[in-house]
């Protein structure tokens, strides 16, 4: 049995944690010779399906807030005090658990250099699994991407750790190899993989319209802000465009607020629903891809999974990105509606009337049956399965190769510069 290890670090929504998941369980749909432990801060997992042959390990939950900063989130404890007690925790189940491949999202290094200590250790063991870089389409812009990757030489990680990274993305959206200047050395691991389409829902199209009391003919419009921590401004700005529409022109909505909108904002939303006739709220939902197909209309915000599930189902979209602390969704939700994928609109020109008039725009165009293009590259899942499948099952061709990887790393790792790099960071942890 192989053993895969997935570190997901999710400190802010749910969108890692989801696509992980999918990955581990594509992982082991596909093959019965692998086993999948995951580890992250995930406040939410338990919320999910776990499929068989999938565990995990949770971490005490970092928060991060507008500007990127990083704390604990639960824990009376500093952030350093915090991140040493999950680094601790991630080499104590890395060297228990043994994998033979480390599949690391997104930070080469982990939040806060969280991995720094496991990268140590795995330098002197005996078996050396692989390492896998994730990384999504878009990351950031790339003036801050690239600043900050050159500051924490996350290529130079890349170049003497990583076997591979793998991006669940298409270079005609988004080639982050020249948009990041991406080193040669590092640009030659970079294997892109395509959209992960989403799996489809548990329930069809039909029972979900039925259960919302939905003619055949009836348009639907799905309002979800994706975890909803910071989705309220966009579902307040649509109900108060509902308000200012005659009930005639209102269209009917099914609002999913998210697990982690604050109670107060929830209960707000669902007061008014009480007062707006064709309007339906629901506080949580594990089965988001059969509520996307049952819709019409997708009014969204712009994140990497709720992209993946209109793609998927093929639904027309009226997005309002996400601009802080990152401008990933703005720039993702840039490139699509450029290809006529979506409609855009900046949260800076986020208002009531505005937010409406484009929901009519795209309805109009619904019921013209105006066509919509199609994204290709959503291949994501299956090419990263055979990526890593292919990584853990290695020809005998390929032993000498492995042998020469391991020892190059070892070199490095215990050389005078590995020492200080490694010293710095731990003890930069460790204040």
């Amino acid at each position: 049995m192989k053993r895969v290890l997935i570190y997901s670090h999710d400190t802010f929504g749910l969108g890692n944690i989801r696509r992980m998941l999918e990955v581990a369980r594509h992982l082991v749909e596909s093959s019965d010779e692998v086993s999948v432990l995951v580890i992250t801060g995930s406040a939410m997992l338990h919320a999910f399906r776990i499929p068989p042959r999938v565990d995990y390990v949770k971490l005490p939950c970092l928060s991060r807030n507008v500007e990127g900063a990083y704390g604990a989130r639960n824990l009376d404890l500093s952030l350093s005090a915090t991140v040493r007690l999950r680094a601790n925790l991630i080499r104590s189940a890395v060297s228990d658990f043994a994998p033979d491949l480390i599949l690391v999202d997104k930070k080469p290094f982990g939040v806060e250099d969280e991995l720094v200590g496991t990268f140590a250790a795995l330098s002197g063991s005996a078996k050396h699994p692989k390492l896998v870089l994730l990384l999504r389409d878009i990351l950031d812009s790339p003036a801050t991407t690239t600043k900050i990757w050159r500051k924490n030489a996350y290529f130079e990680a890349i170049s003497a750790y990583y076997d591979q990274v793998l991006v669940v993305g298409d270079p005609e959206v988004f080639d982050m190899r020249r948009e990041y200047e991406f080193p040669p050395f590092a640009a030659a691991k970079v294997q892109f993989c395509g959209y992960i389409a989403r799996q489809r829902g548990c329930q069809d199209r039909a029972t979900i319209r039925r259960d919302l009391g939905l003619t055949d003919s009836e348009p639907l419009v799905l309002l979800t802000p994706g975890g909803g921590e910071d989705g309220y401004q966009l579902v307040d700005a649509y109900l108060r465009g509902l308000r200012e529409l005659e009930s005639t022109q209102q269209p009917r909505t099914h609002i999913v607020c998210g697990p982690e909108m604050a109670q107060a904002q929830r209960q707000s939303i669902s007061q008014a629903a009480e007062t707006i006739p064709r309007l339906s709220v629901q506080g949580f939902c594990d089965d988001m891809m059969s509520v996307v197909a049952a819709a019409d209309l997708v009014v969204s915000m712009g994140g990497y999974n709720t992209v993946c599930e209109l793609l998927t189902c093929g639904r027309r979209a009226v997005v309002v990105p996400r601009v802080k602390p990152g401008q990933e969704q703005c720039i993702r939700a840039q490139r699509m509606a450029t290809q006529g994928l979506l409609h855009m609109l900046h949260p800076d020109h986020l208002t009531p009337g505005a937010l409406l008039t484009a929901v009519h725009s795209e309805l109009a165009a619904l019921a013209r049956h105006d066509p919509l293009p199609q994204l290709k590259s959503l291949n994501g899942l299956e090419n990263t399965t055979a990526a890593i499948l292919k990584l853990i099952t290695p020809a005998a061709s390929d032993l000498s190769t492995e042998r020469s990887y391991r020892a190059r790393i070892h070199t490095q790792s215990t050389s005078k510069e590995g020492h200080s790099w490694f010293a710095n960071a731990m003890t930069a942890n460790a204040h």
